[in-house]
């Protein structure tokens, strides 16, 4: 069913928030940094693949998704969603179903036999393909995807994700010289103001993670591994 009449977007970002605290999908540890995939460190991590074991959760925050896309862009702006291998695979399908679109999915790399494609399923030139996935950081990983997408003859201007760090002033620029929108549920920020009022973690965490959002890249330099 294509949802229409929702909360609007400072609510949505409250309650996805929300929603990814109570499943304990966000967790906050400054005395021991995550390492993230880029080798640096965080004392931020979300894990929104969590998401599809909570059907509540997540039958909401598609809906949330799929609204807010439509609301930005336009009702009958897309032919086609295209999921980002593998987290955005099972989204990209739910919001297929929403929108009562085809659904197709974009490998990281070539597969190396067969068709050696990168695009599964079926998607045609010219069509205007929404890339989802479950989150960005800087926005860099969408590009490969997006190429691939428009290799095909299709258009891909807008990806959609249930995360975004809000964090790296560059991430919607590198996506936007690539003429690619961004379109997202919450940031950290929207997150850590949820987990303030809800007293989710110690004061001490809340403030080094606070200080970790403003400046990102220093407490990174300042906390890394010699």
């Amino acid at each position: 069913m294509i949802p229409s009449c929702y909360p609007d977007e400072t609510e949505i970002a409250r309650l996805t928030a929300r929603m990814l605290l109570e499943i304990k999908a966000v967790d906050f540890n400054t005395d021991t940094p995550f390492i993230l995939a880029s080798g640096l460190p965080s004392p931020t991590y979300v894990d929104c693949r969590k998401l599809i074991s909570f059907p509540r959760i997540r039958s909401t925050l598609m809906d949330f998704l799929a609204v807010t896309v439509m609301r930005n862009v336009g009702m009958e702006a897309f032919d086609n969603i295209a999921g980002g291998e593998t987290a955005g695979i099972p989204f990209s399908a739910l919001i297929a179903e929403r929108l009562a679109l085809p659904m197709t999915y974009v490998r990281k790399k070539p597969k190396g036999y067969g068709r050696n494609a990168r695009i599964e399923g079926v998607m045609k030139e010219g069509e205007r393909v929404l890339l989802v996935e479950d989150l960005t950081t800087d926005g860099g990983s969408k590009l490969s995807f997006v190429d691939a997408i428009r290799d095909t003859g299709a258009q891909c201007a807008h990806t959609a994700v249930i995360f975004y760090y809000g964090i790296f002033p560059e991430t919607e620029k590198t996506l936007g010289d690539h003429g690619v929108s961004l379109h997202s549920l919450c940031t950290w920020w929207d997150v850590l103001a949820e987990a303030k009022a809800q007293k989710s973690f110690d004061e001490k965490t809340l403030k080094e993670v606070e200080n970790f959002l403003n400046a990102p890249r220093e407490w990174q330099e300042k906390n890394k591994k010699q």
